[in-house]
């Protein structure tokens, strides 16, 4: 019995060995700090260029005003590719880390198995015994109530260790979910680098194009500004890109947004943001296929149901592939998955007169969308509102306030800036 006991405060003391790995940390802690330090630095030059950019399109149209803007923009995206390589820099550190967590996790499991069936193994060699076989294998009575205590000792142990290897699978099971979303984040940071990669690209491009429109000379640029009406012809003309449908003109998609807004009260210029960032997210976007990228319970049969009724064959439809944060299956150019828009299609057909209504027609696309950003809290004109609707449009509103989800709420509301200014051009402003 005594054995058996020394067994048991052995378990014990061996769960003592998972904590060794906490102590490794330390080695790591001068490095982790000095990156979260060039996180911050990075983020205040960020706010710094920011500011710059605000306070110069506050001033009078000028040539050297406006490239000054887009190469302010042009280094505020390299300081945020920067931040973006810092932050995967850092998450990678803390991926590594709750690697090594779950990895001793696994093995206090393992251990605390190896207990339990120790001490199982033992309680059941017990069991086969009663209470008057103890009583008369014991050479006296002082003996009889020491094995009787070591018995209720051990029946204490069994429950304990129970307990203790439930608490453990759900420390490994919260250890993995937070691994998870590490790498989630981790991901949702790359394709946000990507992103702003791209914005450089186009910066550069719109700073070549205006020094070779303008010939650098600020009287050809005035002259360029006034007008307007040449202006507007080519702003309507513009393809205006479509993710899962064909291209349609700037005008139109104007058009469309405007009519949304008077139906939902959202600003078209964000309507447009939202429509672009889906269509730019990335290569796989509506190049996937429902039988492969969309979730086998939740999307597949009302996607199915969805193009019956449409009179469309399923496997004819594009779709989107599946992504770092989970399965693909989004439809159309508002980017909703099945699951999404069957509770919109009712309202959408209501507003626009099409039933069944369509993910893929651009104006019930465009409806929709307008709709789920008016559910997500979006207020026109108020920016704050429409940035944090936007980022519950990727990624929900729980997590709207995550600083990884970011880029896309700031990605809209930089289209939402430029089609803004577009439309005022339209309008004769």
């Amino acid at each position: 019995m005594k054995r058996i006991l020394a067994i048991f405060v052995c378990t014990f003391i061996s769960l003592g060995i998972f904590f060794g790995f906490s102590f490794n940390a330390h080695a790591q802690l001068k490095s982790k700090a000095e990156l979260e330090v060039d996180l911050k630095n990075l983020e205040a030059l960020i706010e710094q260029q920011k500011n710059n950019i605000d306070q110069k399109q506050k001033e009078s149209a000028s040539l050297s005003r406006d490239i000054s803007i887009l190469q302010d923009k042009i280094k505020q995206s390299q300081l945020q590719i920067k931040l973006h390589e810092a932050s995967i820099t850092h998450l990678t550190q803390n991926i590594s880390e709750k690697d090594k967590n779950i990895e001793s996790l696994d093995e206090k499991v393992s251990r605390e198995k190896d207990s339990l069936a120790q001490i199982l193994r033992k309680a059941s060699y017990i069991d086969t015994y009663s209470l008057i076989d103890f009583g008369l294998q014991s050479q006296n009575l002082s003996d009889f109530f020491i094995d009787s205590d070591s018995f209720l000792t051990l029946q204490r142990a069994l429950n304990k260790s129970f307990a203790d290897l439930r608490v453990t699978k759900a420390d490994v099971v919260a250890a993995k979910t937070d691994l998870e979303e590490a790498k989630a984040e981790e991901q949702a940071i790359k394709i946000a680098k990507e992103l702003e990669k791209k914005k450089v690209e186009s910066n550069q491009k719109d700073k070549k194009n205006l020094l070779t429109e303008t010939k650098g000379q600020e009287a050809v640029y005035q002259k360029i500004q006034k007008d307007l009406v040449a202006q507007a012809a080519k702003i309507r003309a513009t393809l205006f890109e479509l993710s899962g449908s064909k291209a349609i003109s700037f005008g139109v998609a104007y058009d469309l947004a405007v009519k949304a807004q008077k139906l939902t009260g959202i600003r078209p210029a964000l309507l447009l943001g939202i429509i672009t960032e889906e269509s730019n997210l990335g290569q796989n976007v509506g190049k996937g296929n429902w039988l492969v990228d969309m979730h086998p319970t939740r999307d597949r049969p009302l996607f199915a149901d969805i193009c019956a009724r449409l009179g469309l064959n399923p496997d004819n439809m594009l779709v989107s592939k599946k992504q770092w944060y989970g399965y693909g299956g989004a439809m159309g150019p508002a980017q909703f998955i099945p699951s999404t828009w069957v509770l919109y299609e009712n309202k959408v057909a209501s507003l626009t007169g099409h039933t069944p209504a369509n993910p893929w027609l651009p104006e019930d696309a465009f409806t929709a969308s307008a709709l789920l950003l008016r559910d997500n809290g979006a207020i026109a004109y108020n920016r704050a509102s429409e940035q944090r609707s936007a980022v519950c449009y990727l990624a929900g509103c729980g997590n709207a306030k995550k600083k990884s989800y970011q880029f896309y709420g700031n990605d809209v509301m930089a289209f939402a800036d430029k089609y803004e200014a577009q439309i005022k051009i339209l309008q004769g402003n």
